[in-house]
């Protein structure tokens, strides 16, 4: 994945996938992820709130939906499942999916078993969101309360369960492109039906204090996934408005056929009216159902 130079932008005839994200459960989480600024041990400026009432949930999918957006994300901070998030993310769930029924229903919420996946599949979420972050030989050196084995399992859970398996990685956190090349390597094992490339956004509090990517080098990134994983949903999320700036729109030249779109667990992304500006100026069409 060496850096080359960009490629420049083609208008493919090809379709765009939007996913929106509710953080339900803010900050405050017990594990010490260099990477998150919803870790406890790193005093973040971020809110925090133990989980957000179903009715704001409910809204935010709405506006998703009206955004056209055709996955929404239920995402809690800490590192696994308890009975009373498994009973909150089920009740969330459920509500939004009687409120919009056409959305697909992502879980994210961090370590769970086959038994929660399959309680989760039956209050209406169709997909788990787990991502592995890094290479397996890397983690450790970005996070000590938990191993990237415990995620690695989880991710076969889903799959375990009978849910549609979401997961990625972050990149330029410091790895070294042999960690890139194993952590993607290890994504392809894993075959999920959609892969999330996200890029780090940097917080003064946290440890990871910069990221080195260059555009062109992310570009290379996203074109290397995509060729390792042909038939996965490509997502570029987290840290796409940041790095990319006016080059935005070259990221799906480069093999990327999904955004999140509206704002992350604790940054602002894009207003959704100027991301489906870029998308319909480059001749892309927005799906309209995940079976586009």
């Amino acid at each position: 994945m060496n850096a080359s130079s960009a490629s420049t932008v083609k208008m493919p005839d090809k379709t765009v996938f939007l996913c929106a994200i509710s953080n339900i459960s803010s900050g405050s989480c017990s594990e010490d992820c260099s990477f998150c600024t919803q870790s406890a041990h790193y005093h973040t400026d971020i809110e925090r709130y133990r989980y957000k009432s179903i009715e704001s949930i409910v809204s935010e999918a709405r506006m998703a939906r009206t955004n056209r957006a055709i996955g929404f994300c239920l995402v809690t901070a800490g590192k696994g499942i308890d009975d009373r998030t498994l009973s909150f993310v089920c009740e969330a769930a459920a509500a939004v999916k009687k409120a919009e029924p056409d959305l697909n229903i992502i879980a994210c919420n961090g370590t769970a078993s086959v038994e929660q996946m399959r309680e989760l599949k039956k209050a209406g979420v169709g997909s788990y969101n787990h991502n592995l972050e890094s290479s397996r030989e890397y983690y450790p050196k970005i996070c000590t309360t938990h191993t990237w084995e415990e995620r690695y399992e989880t991710c076969e859970n889903a799959k375990i369960a009978g849910l549609d398996l979401c997961s990625g990685g972050i990149f330029g956190m410091g790895e070294s492109e042999a960690d890139r090349l194993s952590m993607v390597a290890s994504l392809k094992a894993l075959a999920p039906a959609s892969v999330a490339i996200n890029f780090y956004h940097p917080n003064p509090a946290l440890p990871i204090t910069e990221n080195p990517l260059e555009i062109d080098e992310a570009l290379e990134i996203i074109r290397y996934v995509k060729s390792q994983l042909p038939s996965s949903m490509i997502m570029v999320a987290g840290g796409r408005e940041r790095l990319f700036g006016e080059r935005q729109p070259e990221i799906f030249d480069a093999g990327a056929n999904s955004i999140v779109i509206g704002n992350y667990l604790t940054t602002l992304g894009n207003a959704p009216d100027k991301d489906i500006v870029m998308l319909e100026s480059l001749g892309l069409t927005i799906a309209q159902s995940c079976h586009d």
